[in-house]
């Protein structure tokens, strides 16, 4: 009787320990998304929310327009670069929608669940994103297709790299504001974008002077899809792990 008195009071110490860490490292996961909006008042957090709300429905509107008018464009003039720029388009497009839905709520703006849930969407779409974009650049490489360059095409471009950059601004500053992860991972989709557009005038520009390197359009796809792709990878590393450890810790709205 008396070696197995010895032997519980080392085993419940083990365990509180253990327990005492657990709590401690979920709460750490927590404080991660509150720390800097606990110290906004309340009123000021809803405003910002509101700001996030119409800055994402905005996104919507001018994405799915400029992603359809890349969609086509690209198609036309062969430019894996503004192919490139359609499929992220698009995703921000439903980006903004997940954004949307982590902010509809008043009381979701306290959501690390929410939080971790829309990072961890966001970060597949940004594999499936670098996964069309490097299809194409690769196929559009490998067969030398070069892009038909005209008004129209330099039009689209330059109109969807100044909308996304001014999206990404937005959504930056309204991300760190209110300690969004998700907010700033949706800025730099835009960011992703609006570069995309302006790589097209680049190419465009290049290939004017430099007839040989007609390449240049489909390498730099390649080089943002591996961007679009390394970067996604990291979003799931990091917050897969958090959304387990959340998972009996709050409860959904």
């Amino acid at each position: 009787m008396l070696e197995k008195k010895r032997n519980i009071g080392p085993l419940n110490l083990r365990n509180g320990s253990m327990e005492k860490n657990i709590t401690w490292h979920l709460s750490s996961t927590l404080n991660d998304v509150l720390d800097s909006r606990c110290q906004l008042k309340p009123q000021e957090a809803q405003v910002f929310r509101r700001q996030a709300l119409w800055v994402s429905w905005a996104s919507v509107v001018v994405t799915l327009t400029l992603a359809v008018a890349a969609f086509v464009v690209s198609a036309l003039r062969y430019s894996a670069s503004l192919f490139g720029f359609a499929i992220d388009a698009l995703l921000d497009c439903v980006s903004s929608l997940i954004v949307v839905w982590r902010y509809y709520n008043i009381a979701a703006i306290y959501s690390s669940r929410r939080e971790y849930l829309s990072c961890a969407v966001l970060g597949a779409m940004f594999l499936v994103s670098a996964i069309c974009v490097e299809g194409k650049s690769i196929h559009n490489l490998s067969h030398k297709l070069i892009p038909e360059v005209d008004g129209f095409l330099l039009s689209v471009s330059l109109l969807s790299g100044v909308g996304c950059l001014l999206l990404a601004i937005a959504k930056f500053l309204l991300g760190q504001v209110l300690s969004s992860r998700v907010l700033i991972t949706d800025a730099y989709n835009s960011l992703a974008g609006s570069m995309m557009g302006f790589s097209v005038l680049l190419s465009d520009e290049v290939f004017r002077y430099h007839p040989a390197v007609w390449y240049l359009d489909a390498v730099i796809g390649i080089l943002i899809g591996l961007l679009v792709f390394c970067y996604g990878t990291r979003l799931l590393v990091d917050v897969i792990p958090k959304i387990r450890q959340t998972r009996n810790y709050e409860r959904m709205e």
